[in-house]
């Protein structure tokens, strides 16, 4: 993927987020699945399918673990896959690990208001993961989720 390819898939997921339903004490987040040819795969945003489903969360259970075009695809998210979660056993990082996508962008990493200390980024880094960051995005990543940080 270029440069220009992984800005226009985050402008769309940045376009998912919007769908969130605003919850007082969550981000509201987007994440699309794209195959190494440029397919999307499957999307997802927060509070999709029940209150507490994470976007990246959501976009993994549209597909199987054993998908091939996993192996080759990369996850975009408009925040930093969690690395803490009360509400669910695993957190996306872990979900993110347990699949065969070998590649992250986010636009904006987790700031410290609902967890002290975020380290998506690091744990994927650490396990071997490509994670990009199109920080010239995370504005508009951030503008969705006014509701948190006013």
């Amino acid at each position: 993927m270029t440069h220009a390819d992984d800005v226009t898939w985050m402008e769309r997921a940045i376009e998912l987020s919007r769908k969130c339903p605003p919850a007082e004490g969550a981000f509201s987040v987007g994440a699309i699945i794209v195959s190494a040819d440029g397919e999307e795969l499957a999307h997802g945003y927060s509070r999709e399918t029940d209150a507490h489903v994470h976007a990246e969360e959501s976009a993994l259970a549209k597909l199987t673990a054993d998908d091939p075009r996993l192996a080759g695809a990369t996850l975009y998210s408009t925040l930093e896959p969690c690395s803490e979660r009360k509400s669910r056993p695993l957190t996306c990082t872990q979900l993110i690990l347990r699949s065969p996508i070998r590649r992250v962008v986010i636009a904006w990493r987790e700031p410290s208001l609902l967890v002290a200390d975020c380290v998506g980024v690091e744990t994927l880094r650490t396990k071997g993961i490509e994670v990009g960051e199109l920080s010239d995005l995370a504005d508009q990543a951030r503008a969705v989720n006014a509701h948190l940080l006013t």
